[in-house]
């Protein structure tokens, strides 16, 4: 009777009944895959390579979780790049502290490599974690025998010293391979300072230029200072140093260069030493500074991969100086100033760039872009950095700065259009910002020529806009994040290219 009642319904309406089957099959289809998934879900629930205690897992953008946990092609260089960085200011900072209670870094079936005693290599997988961390979100082990406690390394990665930080992002580097020969590698500590008024200001750069460290090709220091008073021309103090009287650390942010020096106290602090003398005149001059980084505010670094070997951090984003400025018989007194604290390595030959660094009421801002020779045609976004007294507040990609050329800059006997105004801004989803500056002085360097101010015209450059540009103003911060309205405005210095 059924098979009746189905042969004429088909017959009679067999659109409706292919209708009707169709549904049918749909349904049991979707039922299927939703059953597939409760058990798939099930069963990574239960999967020990996943349970890492908490409540959140955080993976970078675009992982699959299957492919860590089978190893495939695509995770066996799967890494967190600053993942320090991210465990302190973001993960664990205070900020968060009223939505996050505890946050624990774990690797968990690393494939790693043992070679034995007899040289043989045997395919391990490790995993790591800080105890004191992991069982603060619940996922301590049940430990059979001995003590699973954070030693030094644990502790130093998660929360270390002043010091500690200063020499893990500030210190300096062997020359890479792909840098090998090239004249125009250079590295550098650079630190300015401003006086309360915002009159006068100066930079200071301690580089090491040439085949560093390799006694068979040229090399050597240079402490360069130069003295800006607006309206007023610079002056610019030198001092050359043969490599014998140099001594870097790869390991240390601390940096001799004859009488000159920067060293890192056991508080964090920077104390600085510059003895230099006056171009043309020979006046000489003499820097005691200690530079004081404010907890937290610091850029831990980026680099250039675009055909460039080059990086930078800013281990002191905002900080205060004290100490005295000297030359000739008169001294210039600085008692907790304005001070900036940035570290370069690289090869620039061709290299362009983007940079400012102001703060703006309670908010520090860094903004810059590195534009290789090749890449004329596509300029990059810029990146806008932005911390407050907590540390990092959150960073945006400007399409670009517009800057208004309104003042003039003679450079060599020549006069140069050079910015008056810039702005920039950015949308990043509920969150906005805009940042105004207005120039109020502004030198320029031929980077032809020799020596030109950060380190840049240690060798010839060939560029399109060879007039390397400083400028000191005030800049404005407006917009709003996570539903806090920004606003403040403040000194800084600006470069950029004509």
């Amino acid at each position: 009777m059924i098979w009746l009642l189905a042969r004429r319904n088909l017959t009679t309406a067999p659109w409706r009944t292919a209708f009707l089957m169709l549904g049918f099959s749909m349904g049991v289809a979707v039922m299927i895959v939703l059953l597939s998934i409760g058990e798939a879900l099930l069963d990574q629930a239960k999967d020990e390579k996943l349970v890492g205690g908490g409540t959140i897992t955080v993976l970078p953008e675009g992982v699959d979780v299957e492919v860590l946990k089978t190893g495939g092609l695509g995770g066996l260089f799967f890494s967190i790049d600053h993942a320090r960085f991210i465990d302190r200011q973001l993960l664990a900072a205070p900020r968060l502290r009223d939505v996050v209670s505890a946050a624990a870094p774990q690797v968990e079936g690393k494939l790693l490599y043992l070679r034995t005693a007899d040289g043989r290599e045997r395919p391990v997988r490790a995993s790591a974690d800080i105890p004191s961390l992991t069982a603060a979100v619940g996922a301590a082990p049940d430990v059979a025998a001995g003590r699973w406690v954070d030693d030094d390394a644990d502790r130093e990665w998660h929360a270390p010293t002043a010091a500690e930080l200063r020499a893990e992002i500030d210190h300096f580097h062997a020359v890479p391979a792909a840098a090998h020969g090239d004249p125009s590698w250079a590295e550098w500590h650079y630190f300015n300072v401003i006086s309360p008024d915002r009159r006068q200001w100066a930079f200071v750069s301690f580089i090491l230029a040439g085949a560093v460290g390799d006694s068979t090709r040229p090399w050597g220091g240079q402490v360069l200072v130069t003295l800006h008073e607006q309206g007023r021309p610079a002056r610019r103090f030198t001092g050359t140093i043969a490599p014998r009287a140099i001594r870097y650390s790869t390991s240390s942010a601390d940096l001799t260069l004859g009488t000159s020096a920067v060293t890192v106290q056991p508080n964090g602090d920077y104390a600085v030493r510059a003895d230099a003398r006056e171009d043309g005149t020979g006046a000489p001059l003499s820097l005691r500074l200690t530079v004081s980084p404010a907890p937290g505010a610091y850029f831990p670094g980026a680099t250039v991969t675009s055909g460039v070997v080059s990086g930078y951090v800013v281990p002191a984003l905002r900080a205060e100086a004290s100490g005295q400025l000297c030359v000739g018989g008169a001294c210039r007194t600085y008692d907790h100033v304005q001070a900036y604290h940035d570290h370069n390595w690289g090869v620039w030959r061709g290299v362009t760039w983007e940079w400012g660094a102001a703060r703006a009421g309670p908010y520090t801002f860094l903004y810059g872009r590195v534009q290789p020779p090749d890449s004329v045609a596509s300029l990059q976004p810029l990146f806008l950095y932005l911390v407050d007294s907590s540390g990092f507040v959150a960073l945006f990609r400007p399409r670009t700065i517009t800057y208004e050329d309104a003042r003039t800059t003679v450079v060599g006997g020549r006069r140069i259009r050079t910015p008056a105004h810039a702005e920039m801004a950015d949308i990043r989803g509920d969150d906005t910002v805009r940042i105004a500056l207005d120039i109020e002085d502004a030198s320029a360097s031929d980077t032809r020529g020799s020596g030109a101010e950060r380190g840049e015209g240690l060798a010839s450059r060939a560029l399109d806009r060879p007039y390397f540009v400083q400028m000191k103003g005030t800049a404005t911060i407006s917009g709003r994040i996570r539903g806090t309205p920004l606003a403040g405005t403040g000194a800084g210095f600006f470069e950029t290219y004509r």
